[in-house]
């Protein structure tokens, strides 16, 4: 139910909404002045603006998220139809925090995931699962490389969170919506992750493709952002993995653990060559949009204390700035996957990894770990880098003080966890959707862990 106090805030998005159109064609000035709005206000404001990404920006035929936007018209290589499979599992959930924000109706949120649905039943699928990149127009794959032209496990696993958090959501409403749930659970399983093991091997492996088989030949080894792909395989109703997969496979019977950290915060999961450090901040959002960290633990890490520190200790490499970039401080801080000068890059503190490049989503969607820290983020890109790189899917991709480098560009897998994981922060509704679902809970209690 949407409380009356919505409708001044919502006055005061339109109000803001229009005055940035109005500043539009001098985006490249100084910073326009932003009207002072309550800490509550600008994160309703944000979630709203970031989004319109996936309702009014959405690929016209399925309605599902584009890979990219870019206003500014660079890179976009002709692709606006092309749609991304996990970033539209975010932008589900994402319609979902704006039915219960107020920013659309039930009714319309329902429409529009049930095309979503309806479409993704329709496409080009391989033992259940979906490509990483699909054509929206025709349903069929988009090769994401040469040999990665058929399924992607970890991008499925992106998409069948969001579509489980739909799923409960819809579960006991209108005969329509049950309906919509039931669809749902069809997809879910006919998903067919054992056959992702490759002939039976104890660990996951990340792409299959209907000319070239294995050749990609990746296994999914822990500890990054692919958790998901294994709490959902062993979750399975229909072609569930044993608990020997992840934990000879993920884990590597025990190598996934150590005990590292930086700046007195301890991190007890490796994280490849960044382990001291931690590695991008994507590896603590993608997973737990759904997957609830505030209570879950196994034999090998205690979840939320170490998303906690790799958070902590990302923003602890930005104040320290020991390669000295321009902009980087105790309210500039976030590094992870995304835009970059040189294209893309996965931004994480390191000497290799840091190239002076904050990436908005970073920090906002770490507001469930480090709330009032995500908060002065938030607020200093708002007011004081303004214009430069707020827009109309809220903030952009990335940017960089130290090359004056602050391109009009979104990508879809970062909009989505700002609007999921500050919706988190404020009323837990994705994490206790997917949470919900008794085959999660199950697939949890399988593989030993701890959640309640």
């Amino acid at each position: 139910m949407i409380m009356p106090r919505f409708f001044i805030v919502l006055a005061v998005l339109f109000s803001l909404l229009s005055c940035e159109t109005k500043r539009s064609e001098n985006k490249k000035q100084d910073s326009s002045p932003k009207l002072a709005l309550s800490d509550d206000s600008l994160m309703t404001l944000v979630q709203y603006q970031t989004f319109q990404y996936f309702y009014e920006g959405s690929e016209p035929t399925s309605g599902l998220a584009p890979e990219r936007i870019h206003p500014d018209g660079y890179y976009n290589e002709n692709d606006a139809h092309i749609i991304t499979t996990g970033g539209s599992g975010f932008g589900v959930m994402a319609i979902l925090v704006g039915i219960e924000r107020g920013f659309i109706t039930r009714e319309a949120g329902f429409k529009h995931l049930k095309k979503n649905v309806d479409w993704l039943a329709k496409v080009e699928r391989y033992h259940g699962a979906w490509p990483h990149w699909i054509d929206g127009t025709t349903g069929i794959v988009k090769p994401f490389s040469t040999n990665d032209n058929g399924a992607d496990i970890v991008e499925t696993a992106f998409l069948i969170q969001g579509l489980l958090a739909a799923r409960q959501y819809f579960l006991n409403g209108s005969i329509e919506e049950q309906q919509l749930a039931a669809k749902i659970d069809q997809l879910w399983r006919e998903v067919e992750w054992s056959w992702f093991t490759k002939n039976g091997e104890d660990v996951l492996y990340w792409h299959w493709s209907p000319d070239n088989y294995w050749k990609m030949n990746v296994p999914v080894r822990g500890y990054n952002e692919c958790l998901i792909a294994y709490v959902l395989a062993a979750s399975s109703p229909t072609f569930p993995v044993s608990a020997d997969v992840y934990h000879k496979g993920w884990a590597m019977e025990g190598e996934m653990k150590t005990n590292m950290g930086a700046y007195g915060y301890n991190l007890t999961l490796k994280h490849d060559r960044t382990e001291k450090f931690g590695g991008p901040l994507f590896w603590s959002h993608y997973s737990f949009l759904g997957l609830d960290p505030r209570n879950l633990s196994d034999q090998y890490a205690d979840y939320w204390t170490h998303n906690v520190n790799h958070t902590l200790i990302n923003r602890q490499w930005c104040i320290e700035n020991p390669l000295d970039y321009k902009g980087y401080g105790e309210n500039c801080w976030g590094l992870t996957a995304s835009y970059s000068p040189d294209f893309y890059h996965a931004h994480a503190p390191g000497y290799e990894t840091d190239k002076g490049v904050i990436s908005p989503t970073a920090a906002l969607s770490s507001f469930p770990y480090t709330p009032e820290y995500s908060l002065q983020a938030m607020k200093h890109f708002y007011y004081q880098l303004g214009d430069k790189v707020w827009g109309k899917y809220g903030f952009y991709d990335a940017f960089s003080e130290q090359e004056n480098w602050f391109p009009e560009k979104y990508l879809a897998i970062d909009q989505g966890p700002i609007v999921v994981m500050i919706e988190n922060h404020r009323s837990g509704l994705l994490w206790n959707l997917f949470m919900s679902s008794p085959d999660i809970q199950q697939g949890l209690t399988k593989l030993g862990f701890d959640y309640k």
